[in-house]
């Protein structure tokens, strides 16, 4: 059974890097087939999508972000990771990480969310 489970703080200060992780079971990251994801909610808005790394590694970012933005991973662990730096009260959201099927590039599973504030 394939599982995506965010973690890292609640709360962060403007300025600084936002980490969250995403722990994955019941899946390696490097299978062929999938992309893993980070997709975030601003309250009363839809989701965002922020960026990705493929099962090789390769990563995409939404140029909205403006280079703030960086995904990385870890094999040994199978987590992919998260850093967005400088941030501002306007990246307050929740956040979630998500599979990618590459065949449709559709989202098939998905974490439950971190929510994370950004204030003084």
């Amino acid at each position: 059974q394939v599982q995506l489970q965010e973690s890292g703080p609640g709360l962060v200060k403007p300025s600084q890097t936002l980490s969250l992780t995403c722990s994955v079971s019941g899946v390696s990251i490097t299978t062929n087939y999938y992309y893993w994801s980070w997709i975030r909610q601003p309250p009363g808005k839809g989701l965002e999508w922020m960026g990705h790394i493929t099962y090789s590694g390769n990563t995409y970012y939404s140029p909205s972000l403006k280079g703030r933005t960086s995904v990385s991973r870890d094999t040994s662990k199978n987590q992919f990771i998260l850093r967005l730096s400088s941030v501002t009260p306007e990246d307050t959201a929740v956040y979630y990480c998500a599979r990618v099927r590459v065949a449709d590039l559709s989202y098939d599973y998905w974490g439950r969310g971190n929510q994370v504030t950004v204030s003084p």
